[in-house]
């Protein structure tokens, strides 16, 4: 048959992974072989795959398809995450451009809506993993949003709510005012920048009326703040009882500035006399240290701002408007009626949310909670004993251990519609039951409550189930377990077989949210480690060393690059420059030497099939001075040793440098040319199939890496009836 001249991607990547499908090599039953299995990290359905997905999917692929052509029973499930917070702001986006408003529609009307933008936007995800070659167990597809995995969150809550370990109540918690709801502090990143202190003077006087002067004839007491939009939040001023200069002002009081409320002096250790102007504002509604000052010191909370960020009704003034023009507003004021005495820059370190990239503001608000150091305590110990390896560990045990030993409770509801509800139910005076469905709930109200239960088949009236939905991780931390429905129909055969899983291949940037809390869950409700071993990949950066994302407009799209240079060339570009653990700098410079990777290959593939016709009979042996032979299969064998012991430390990037150099160099720019034949000569039929067997032995080594291209080759070597994988 006559070749293209150069490699072809398109006809050759629709044509194998249709054939593998058909074949159903990618479907996995429980057998006698021991099981390879992988979950895939589940991408939300906010869009379609970046950069940093095409790495973590190309690792998994290249983890599973080795463990497949090695002999394991090897089970890629895939999926995808509802991710409530981001959904939900594409789909109120989405309804907005239609002129519809969220607050008009019910509840079922919403979630039918985000149903809708789910089945687009996961076709499209699931379609993007298929042309890169993934080679996952597609009737194993899961999303957390399905029915067995709600019942299966809801099903959790309540145990752990009857453990003990959920509780609902009133904290200081971070608030995202464009999503309007909470976070856990894990949501929050936090930013170094250049920011202003202001220093206003607030008019005192004594317990009788009267006004008080400083030592210095400063009619006044001074305090240093950030967030000068928050001052009609304040409920006292606090100095040190050691400092001196405010030993006057026991009993005395302050005004506000601007609203004129009488506050009180109060004295605390916590304030540090050397730190600014050694009098602190406290404003509870605004700020956790504040708020624990306020709880000790019996102080009113005074909330200013709005769920949207807007000044509210109790800040008195600026009402309505957001609160950084406010600020400046504020600033104004107060600098016309001689409150602001100075300002200097100061560098901070401010709170933005993960999902929107608004800044956070710390709120009062009553939300639930998972009470963590008891679900942490073996998820640490799990990983210091080594039974799960993190790799690179040198890079991120320690940080696995730092969140775990000093791990917060975990704030779980979010006032969104787009998750798993909350399954609470309260009546009219706020009394509250758990239960998994609304029958239930109403059991369990009137035994509560000693009251008669409504007839049965029926649901009485007055119970209203809690608005919220659960944090997106508090479903996410059961994947490895519920892929398997293990929550849902525990101890079940398939779970048996395939759990724990083998490896996970995930970001760093999700070692708290998602690696430990598995971990947790899994200790939890099998008693033993979700997975063997972690890999964590690298950030994918642009040339300039920002992280790729697609508010910058620096990540390019997935399909425009496969279709440009193809799925394997995307493959190799990625993988070549990606060391485990560490950033890489992303250049489709790297693609195309992919790009000529294959064609490389190609060629080799066409020289070697024009000496097919050309071979001469031999006794099946070569020439006994055909040195290239001995000293190739010694490099091969070499190689492949070196390979297999840096895939087994998962230093997947310098495997593939091994095979790149053993194909280009020794193989097509030294091997191929030493045997050769000259012009219109001869061939020996040992050396021909010596080098037929050599160059299928490198397109399965290369396999696992760039699937399409060595499939095609291994079958053109020799019309092969089976296949690589």
């Amino acid at each position: 048959m006559e070749l293209t001249k150069n490699f072809e991607p398109k006809a050759v990547e629709d044509k194998w992974y249709r054939h593998w499908l058909d074949k159903g090599y990618f479907n996995s039953k429980p057998d006698g072989r021991p099981a390879f299995t992988v979950v895939i990290p589940p991408p939300n359905v906010t869009g379609v795959l970046h950069m940093g997905h095409t790495l973590n999917e190309t690792v998994q692929d290249i983890l599973v398809r080795k463990a497949r052509m090695s002999g394991f029973n090897a089970c890629w499930v895939p999926g995808s995450d509802h991710a409530s917070i981001a959904t939900e702001a594409k789909v109120v986006g989405m309804l907005k451009e239609k002129g519809i408003d969220k607050n008009s529609l019910s509840r079922e009307e919403f979630l039918k809506y985000a149903f809708e933008w789910k089945d687009k936007y996961g076709g499209i995800i699931y379609n993007q993993i298929e042309r890169l070659g993934c080679s996952v167990d597609w009737n194993r597809t899961s999303f957390t949003m399905d029915d067995h995995y709600y019942k299966a969150v809801i099903k959790v809550f309540i145990d752990l709510y009857k453990k003990g370990l959920i509780y609902r109540g009133a904290r200081m918690i971070n608030w995202d005012p464009a999503a309007k709801t909470a976070l856990s502090d894990e949501e929050v990143e936090y930013k170094e920048l250049q920011g202003k202190l202001y220093y206003l003077t607030y008019k005192v006087e004594d317990k009788d009326g009267n006004a008080i002067s400083s030592p210095s004839g400063n009619g006044g007491i001074t305090i240093a703040t950030q967030r000068p939009e928050t001052i009609m939040g304040d409920t006292a001023i606090c100095v040190n009882p050691t400092d001196e200069r405010y030993a006057h002002l026991k009993e005395a009081y302050a005004f506000v500035p601007l609203i004129n409320r009488r506050i009180p002096i109060i004295f605390d250790e916590y304030v540090d006399p050397a730190f600014g102007t050694g009098a602190l504002k406290v404003t509870p509604a605004h700020d956790i240290n504040d708020y624990n000052l306020g709880l000790k010191h019996n102080l009113e909370v005074v909330d200013t701002i709005n769920e949207d960020g807007t000044m509210s009704a109790a800040a008195q003034i600026y009402v309505g408007e957001d609160r950084f023009t406010a600020r400046k507003k504020i600033i104004k004021e107060l600098e016309e009626k001689g409150f602001l005495t100075k300002e200097e820059e100061y560098t901070t370190r401010l709170g933005y949310s993960q999902r929107t990239g608004v800044v956070v503001e710390p709120r009062i608000s009553t939300q639930w909670f998972v009470k963590m150091k008891e679900l942490a305590a073996p998820a640490l110990k799990a990983v210091v004993n080594g039974d799960i390896k993190i790799h690179p560990g040198d890079k991120f045990l320690a940080t696995y251990k730092y969140w775990l030993e000093n791990v917060k409770d975990w704030c779980i509801s979010r006032q969104l519609w787009w998750g798993q509800q909350i399954p609470a139910w309260y009546d009219a005076e706020g009394r509250m039951v758990v239960a998994e469905t609304e029958k239930e709930a109403y059991v369990k109200y009137y035994a509560l409550i000693g009251g008669t239960p409504p007839p049965s088949g029926e649901v009485g009236r007055g119970l209203t189930q809690d608005a919220d939905v659960l944090d997106t991780w508090f479903s996410s931390w059961l994947w490895p377990m519920e892929v398997f429905k293990g929550i849902t129909n525990p101890g079940n055969e398939e779970l048996k077989y395939y759990y724990p899983s083998s490896v996970l291949v995930t970001g760093q940037d999700i070692i708290f949210f998602w690696v430990a809390r598995m971990v947790m869950a899994g200790m939890e409700y099998e008693k033993q480690i979700p997975f063997s071993d972690v890999y964590f990949t690298g950030m994918v950066r642009d040339k300039q060393g920002r992280k790729m994302s697609k508010s910058l407009g620096n990540s390019p799209d997935l399909l425009d690059l496969i279709d440009r240079y193809g799925a394997d060339a995307v493959r190799f570009g990625i993988m070549v420059s990606s060391p485990a653990g560490n950033d890489l700098m992303f250049d489709e410079a790297a693609l195309e030497q992919g790009r000529n990777f294959n064609n490389k290959l190609w060629n080799a593939l066409k020289l070697v099939l024009m000496w097919q016709a050309r071979q001469t009979t031999d006794n099946g042996q070569p020439s006994t001075d055909n040195f290239a032979l001995d000293w190739f299969e010694s490099r091969l064998n070499e190689a492949k040793a070196e390979v297999d012991a840096l895939m087994k430390q998962f230093r997947l990037s310098e495997a593939l440098k091994v095979i790149y150099s053993l194909i280009w160099d020794d193989f097509c720019s030294w091997y191929l040319e030493w045997v050769k034949p000259g012009f219109e000569q001869p061939i020996e039929s040992s050396v021909y199939n010596k080098t037929i067997f050599f160059f299928e032995e490198l397109v399965q080594l290369l396999h696992p890496y760039m699937p399409f291209v060595t499939e095609e080759i291994y079958h053109l070597l020799g019309e092969k009836k089976m296949t690589c994988v």
